[in-house]
């Protein structure tokens, strides 16, 4: 069984025990799992289920390894890059996005 779940603007592939890395999302510091109610697919191999856009009543349950502080991860460090020719110009700029990384527990459709 798997499901397409939406989550900061971005879609992802998931099924249960998947670990992933989602858009930061606000949590409880004690919380030990997060719900993640836009579900746009699920299919289980004979029976498949489209949302238009969202399916209705249908959530993933992700948990953390450790807690949600220590859940935050990041990623690759990226150097977007501003130049102008003939202007003697140039600008580097360093950027590292933060992700919440989660393990799928369950699907529910």
């Amino acid at each position: 069984m798997y499901a397409v779940i939406e989550q900061g603007g971005k879609q992802y592939k998931v099924s249960q025990g998947d670990v992933i890395n989602i858009e930061l999302a606000e949590a409880a510091p004690d919380a030990k799992t997060i719900e993640l109610s836009n579900v746009l697919f699920v299919s289980d191999g004979q029976t498949v289920k489209v949302g238009a856009p969202y399916l209705d009543g249908a959530k993933v349950i992700a948990s953390f390894k450790v807690s949600a502080e220590e859940a935050v991860v990041k990623g690759p460090k990226v150097f977007p890059t501003h130049f102008h020719r003939r202007k003697n110009s140039s600008k580097r700029i360093g950027h590292r996005q933060k992700y919440l990384q989660v393990i799928i527990d369950s699907i529910e459709a």
